[in-house]
């Protein structure tokens, strides 16, 4: 056993050193969108919003967007069926603003997600040269628009997506938004999103732009109407199909809060944790096992009774910090002492992961915006 845990730990050690030369220099390709000149006026810009009982945060989110500096904007507020008060507030904000649009969705056609339904019927009432699609819960910074648009003509792209400030009040939903983040950077890569020569792409819910031209051509989304992943889904196969794309850091810019509480970011979690690993078992016990020896093995057997094994341990605590380090500082507001309780992190994710598979195996399916889906058709439609 304690040849294995010397090879395990080795090698860790190496991978570990792989990651962070790798963030390095990709983290140097993400730029700020806050450092960003605006663009003072031009095409029109369609921002689509699609909303399920979202009555707790919908009109904050719509006020905050009213305000933009880039005033070449109209609204596409598509209510998905919901059963609260968010049909009646997008009603109400009309009467704010001649430039907003609702669409009620009364039913859901077979063969497709609720969101990724509303999200398509808004973009077939769109006039503009670009779309935005983004969710009812993101706040905005009265340039935030402005800026996104030079920074799009710029680099003459056809897709843009922004990492937003992640808020999270609760100390242990804060470690666990981080530990995502962490995960999520070496697993995805985003920064790839930024190399030309590169197949890997990305995309992020709060803040997908793309132009209309592209959107099209790609198939809509159409193409990826039984995922549930839908925003990365889209980047990634826009970026595979040659498209142009970016992603940039946007933490002055935008805010959400992706769940208000643990519980919340593990129920959250369920709609998207099998489809994430491809739908295959296997995944499963590759993913528990990878966060295990990476994140939560290292601290324990830093009290090995072995000295090569605690110096070897010790090793990737350190190197994997190091990674820890720079992605948070780049990518997040959080303090980078969440990594203290970086094992205590890792083990609720795996919990999290056994917890979103045992109930999507239970229920055959997943249940996501009060609609459940059968698992047989979300793989044969992927």
């Amino acid at each position: 056993m304690e040849t294995v845990l010397i090879i395990l730990f080795t090698l860790g050690i190496i991978v570990w050193i792989v990651f962070v030369i790798d963030a390095a220099i990709g983290l140097r390709r993400i730029d700020s969108l806050q450092q960003e000149p605006v663009l003072s006026n031009g095409p029109l810009l369609s921002v689509i919003v699609a909303a399920r009982n979202e009555e707790n945060h919908l009109r904050a989110s719509i006020l905050s967007q009213l305000g933009q500096t880039y005033e070449n904007v109209e609204w596409i507020l598509v209510n998905d069926r919901s059963d609260d008060g968010t049909g009646d507030i997008m009603d109400e904000l009309t009467k704010q603003d001649l430039r907003i649009k609702v669409i009620h969705i009364r039913d859901l056609p077979e063969g497709w997600l609720g969101k990724n339904f509303a999200l398509y019927t808004g973009s077939q009432a769109a006039a503009g040269k670009w779309l935005l699609f983004t969710d009812a819960d993101v706040r905005y910074q009265d340039e935030t628009f402005a800026k996104a648009l030079h920074y799009f003509e710029k680099h003459q792209l056809d897709h843009l997506t922004a990492a937003p400030n992640l808020h999270a009040k609760k100390f242990w939903l804060r470690t666990f938004v981080a530990f995502f983040l962490f995960g999520f950077s070496y697993f995805k890569r985003p920064w790839q999103a930024n190399n030309p020569k590169s197949k890997m792409g990305t995309g992020i819910g709060a803040f997908n732009l793309m132009s209309k031209k592209a959107y099209e051509a790609f198939g809509t989304h159409e193409r990826i109407k039984m995922r549930p992943d839908d925003d990365l889904q889209l980047g990634m196969r826009l970026k595979q199909e040659g498209y142009r794309q970016r992603i940039v850091t946007a933490l002055e810019c935008i805010e959400v809060e992706w769940y208000g509480s643990l519980r919340e970011a593990f129920v959250g979690l369920e709609k998207n944790t099998f489809a994430g690993l491809n739908y295959q078992v296997g995944m499963i016990f590759f993913s528990i096992f990878g966060v295990f020896v990476t994140n939560v093995l290292p601290f324990i057997m830093l009290f090995s009774e072995s000295s090569t094994i605690a110096l070897l341990s010790l090793g990737n605590i350190l190197v994997s910090g190091i990674h820890y380090v720079m992605i948070i500082k780049r990518m997040t507001v959080f303090s980078p002492i969440l990594y203290l309780v970086l094992p205590i992190t890792a083990l609720l994710f795996i919990y999290s992961i056994i917890r979103a598979s045992y109930l999507t195996f239970r229920r055959g399916g997943i249940v996501w915006r009060g609609t459940t889906y059968r698992l047989s058709e979300l793989k044969d439609r992927d």
